[in-house]
Order: structure tokens, then C-alpha cells, then sequence
């Protein structure tokens, strides 16, 4: 039988990349609140502060680094030292990414090489760094996005890419099983945080709160995928891995269906 004890995450060790501010933040302060000593990196030092002052008053913090995730000897160092001073890793959150609005076409092949490595190649450096210091009963979630069940015009390079870890989860899972460790994704969209105003707002050519129309929930919070990603790393989840959960307020299951004022809806 199932206990609330199966949610708590006390004494495990987390990583979460990207950690400085939106999901990242709301994630790792998360993983806090329900017991987990919490490392964080990212390239942002004013705003990962203040998420490592945020830890420390829940009295978690598990160490920061600055650093580019892109940069693989900079990952290994980071996690070589929080198992050095932590003796493993338990649950790896790769949330880093980053994208910008363009159409294909019109993306130099550097915009291309940087979506690549920003939103793929820094996973695979940070799995690669974590599995040797991960032991069974760990966790690995990769956040993706909704764009990598869909088409995306004007982020296709990022979508390709999410699309590209959401199939490296899978083959994960698979992989790893031997070694008692799962893997999983979560897929948001509509999360209010300033990146994805941002993309909205691009998008819809000035109009971010139009984007809310498309998802029945509407705008979702940061500390939505903050639960999602706690319950896949704590025990209530054990025996879930290779799969992706939606944290959209049913976006994906919408596929372009938009609300109308009155709450029905047109495709």
C-alpha cells in the first residue's frame, strides 16, 4: 500500500541544470521541500543566488556552479564535485535549453549548432557525468516540451531537438534498467515564466495572451512541472520510466482547438 512517506525525497541528492530562475528554479526548490539536497548550475550567477539563498533557507542547498551545459568538462567537474562531496547523485533534472523565434530558412547554420548543442548535447553530457555516480533506485527527468509532439514553424530546430530527447528518454530507460535507474520526460507549455512569455509573444505577433486560448487550463505555473518532476523521482513513480508526461493543461490534447469567450471551442 502506497504512503504519503513514498513522496518524500529525504536524503536523496538532486542536480538540476538551468536553475536560476522559471522551471528550474520552482523544480529545485521543490525537490527541496520534500527533503532532497539540491545542486543547482546554470550561466545566470545573479539569479542562480538567489535560488541557492532560497535552498539554503530550507537548509538544502547541495552546492551551484556557474557554467555553460554546452561545455562537457565543465559538467563533469560540477558533478565530480557534488558526488565528491555528496557521495552520489539520485535524481537529475536537465532542464537547461534555450531557443529563439525564427523560421528555418532564415536560421544561419550557427543558430542551428546552437539550438543542438543547448537543447541536446548538453543532456547527453549531463547523463553521461551522472550515471557513473547515480545508484539504483535513481531518477533522471529531462524536461522537453510540447514541441516535440508537434510541428513547430518558427522553432523548428528547437523542436527537432526536444523530439531528439524525448527518443534518447526512451532508449534510456531502456538502457539503464539494468543499473535500477529510470528514466522519464516531462513536456510543458504555457508555464508563466519570462521565457515563455517571451516565445508567446513572438509567436503570436504581440499577443501572448492569445496562446492562452489554445490550452483548456489556460496558463499553467512554473511549480506545475515542479510536481510532476517530484513525483517521477520519488518512489510513487518506481515503477514508471521511457515515458513523457504532459504538463500542459491538456494543450497537446486540444491539437489546435481554441476556446471562444463562452468556454466552447472552434478548431
Amino acid at each position: 500500500m502506497i504512503t504519503p512517506a513514498d513522496l518524500s525525497l529525504a536524503g536523496k541528492v538532486a542536480i538540476v541544470t538551468g536553475g536560476a530562475r522559471g522551471i528550474g528554479r520552482a523544480v529545485a526548490l521543490g525537490l527541496a521541500a520534500f527533503g532532497a539536497d539540491v545542486a543547482v548550475c546554470d550561466r545566470d550567477g545573479p539569479e542562480q543566488a538567489e535560488t541557492v539563498a532560497q535552498l539554503t533557507a530550507l537548509g538544502r542547498a547541495g552546492g551551484q556552479a556557474l557554467l555553460d551545459v554546452r561545455d562537457p568538462d565543465a559538467v563533469a567537474g560540477f558533478v565530480d564535485t557534488v558526488a565528491a562531496d555528496h557521495g552520489r547523485v539520485d535524481i537529475l533534472v536537465n532542464n537547461a535549453a534555450g531557443t529563439f523565434y525564427a523560421h528555418f530558412v532564415d536560421t544561419s547554420p550557427k543558430g542551428v549548432a546552437t539550438m543542438v548543442d543547448e537543447n541536446f548535447l548538453s543532456v547527453t553530457h549531463c547523463v553521461r557525468a551522472v550515471v557513473p555516480v547515480m545508484p539504483a533506485g535513481g531518477s533522471i527527468v529531462n524536461v522537453t516540451s510540447i514541441e516535440a509532439h508537434r510541428a513547430a514553424p518558427g522553432f523548428g530546430v528547437y523542436a527537432a531537438m526536444k523530439a531528439a530527447v524525448t527518443s534518447l528518454t526512451r532508449t534510456l530507460a531502456l538502457e539503464l534498467a539494468p543499473r535500477g535507474i529510470r528514466v522519464n520526460a516531462i513536456a510543458p507549455d504555457a508555464i508563466r515564466t519570462p521565457g515563455d512569455h517571451d516565445l508567446a509573444e513572438s509567436a503570436s505577433q504581440g499577443d501572448p495572451l492569445a496562446y492562452g486560448r489554445k490550452v483548456p487550463l489556460d496558463w499553467g505555473e512554473a511549480d506545475d512541472c515542479a510536481g510532476a518532476v517530484v513525483y517521477l523521482a520519488s518512489r510513487l513513480a518506481k515503477w514508471i520510466t521511457g515515458t513523457t508526461l504532459h504538463v500542459d493543461g491538456g494543450a497537446f490534447a486540444a491539437s489546435g482547438w481554441t476556446r471562444r469567450e463562452d468556454g466552447t471551442y472552434e478548431p
